[in-house]
């Protein structure tokens, strides 16, 4: 069980620097501006914003999400006490 523990421990530490990696890659967000306080919110409705998911920006948003997910769990699992 003492293996398992350090073996799982490993992947948490490969996958929390692969998450760092993979945050510090995506494209900065502009937090609105003024447009937020007057209401506009975001208006930029373009082409670019509805099929940004199937780009490599929009892959690299998903896998950030999974990845963190995955993270959280693994998290979980290394703390129950079936490894003490």
């Amino acid at each position: 069980m003492v293996a398992l523990f350090w073996i799982l421990m490993v992947v948490f530490l490969i996958g929390c620097v692969g998450l760092v990696g993979a945050i510090l890659l995506q494209k900065k967000r502009s937090a609105g501006g003024m447009g937020s306080i007057a209401g506009m919110g975001n208006v930029a409705d373009t082409y670019w914003d509805k099929n940004k998911r199937r780009s490599a920006e929009g892959a690299l948003e998903t896998w950030t999400k999974l990845g963190a997910v995955f993270l959280a769990i693994l998290a979980f699992v290394l703390c129950l006490p079936i490894f003490y």
